[in-house]
Order: C-alpha cells, then sequence, then structure tokens
C-alpha cells in the first residue's frame, strides 16, 4: 500500500465473528477506529488522548462509508491501513484499507470533525495539528 504510511496490525478475536464464522461487519469500524487512534499517536505523541482537551483536538466520527470485499476470519493477523486525505477547517477525511497479506478485504472513507467538549459544537482544527498531520502525510 504505498500511498499509505502508517498500518497497524490487529488478530481477529472469536467474540467478533458472527454465526457464519466472519466478522461481524460492525466491528470493522472498531478496527478501523483503533487504527485512527494509533495513527495520531504516531503523530500527536503517546499521550494525545489524556491531554485531547488541552490540545483542543477531540475528534468525533460523522460519517462512514465501508466497501466490504472479502470477510476476515477467527484468528487471521489483519493490517488496517489508515491516512488523512484531506484536511478541512475542522474536519479529516480519513482512507482507510483493511488487508490480509494481499488480500483487500474493506475499503473505507470516514470523516472525522473535531468537537468542542465545552461547547459541544464543531472546532478548527488547531494549526499546530495540521501541520503535524500535513508533514506526516507530505499533504
Amino acid at each position: 500500500m504505498e500511498h499509505f504510511k502508517f498500518s497497524h496490525t490487529i488478530r481477529v478475536r472469536y467474540s467478533e465473528i458472527d454465526g457464519q464464522k466472519i466478522v461481524f461487519n460492525a466491528h470493522y469500524l472498531t478496527y478501523i477506529d483503533i487504527a485512527f487512534t494509533e495513527y495520531m499517536r504516531e503523530i500527536l505523541g503517546s499521550d494525545w488522548l489524556i491531554n485531547s482537551h488541552s490540545l483542543h483536538f477531540e475528534p468525533v466520527l460523522v460519517k462512514s462509508t465501508v466497501e466490504y470485499k472479502k470477510p476476515a476470519l477467527l484468528d487471521d493477523l489483519i493490517q488496517v491501513y489508515v491516512r488523512v486525505k484531506k484536511l478541512g477547517s475542522s474536519s479529516l477525511s480519513i482512507e482507510s484499507v483493511i488487508k490480509r497479506e494481499n488480500e483487500i478485504l474493506i475499503e473505507a472513507e470516514t470523516i472525522q470533525v473535531n468537537y468542542n467538549n465545552v461547547t459541544k459544537a464543531s472546532a478548527p482544527i488547531p494549526d499546530d495539528i495540521k501541520e503535524r498531520i500535513q508533514k506526516f502525510e507530505g499533504l
């Protein structure tokens, strides 16, 4: 995945499969969320979640589009690739791909909006965070 600079490995657990013995569809969004959290940890540092209030950066999911191509199975090691595709004033458009070895299982786009927990409304992404993301992604 040449245009992705970040990926995170996850092993499929028994509790994530359904009666068809494949990963239940909702778990893929959890995998994407886990990988996005690790992506931000890579860019902003290990304590970014603890200090999200002081950073004025608290992204929340507002939209997700997922295209299911092949199912993940119990005990699969999957790679979740994440990249910020577009930075808005208060939003991030994120592209994700989930693979098992060379097979693409999922392609997704999610949109996160920076949220101010005090005003309960969207807020601009701080310039220093935008700059870190742009530097990491080469935007």
